[in-house]
């Protein structure tokens, strides 16, 4: 799944200083790829940028194209990061994915890098 490709940024209006964005996409949903049942979560993508920003239309026809995909909570996880850090180069960024009660237990998952 290739989904990074259509992920807009413009241009960081305060590259001099270290601020902190953070998105929250409240409705978020995949697919268990074991039941097929749809899992519901909230998504937060925190991040400093460095040169580019992430353009939020983009993002939420991001998250939409896994609407349907079959996929873990700590695989999802950390591809978004890594699709979100490859488009932008972020100095920092963190992924919280947060899951709706399944069976009696709650998950959160967080990923986080920190450039080099």
């Amino acid at each position: 799944m290739d989904t990074n490709k259509n992920i807009e940024t413009f241009p960081n209006p305060s590259p001099n200083r270290r601020y902190i964005i953070e998105h929250i996409n409240s409705e978020f949903t995949s697919v268990c790829p074991i039941t097929g049942l749809p899992d519901f979560g909230v998504i937060t993508v925190r991040y400093i940028p460095n040169e580019v920003c992430i353009e939020l239309k983009s993002l939420k026809y991001y998250f939409l194209e896994f609407r349907n995909k079959g996929i873990f909570y700590e695989e999802l996880t950390n591809k978004i990061l890594d699709d979100l850090v490859a488009i932008s180069d972020p100095l920092e960024m963190e992924i919280v994915s947060q899951w709706s009660t399944r069976g009696g237990m709650n998950s959160v998952i967080k990923a986080k890098h920190i450039k080099q």
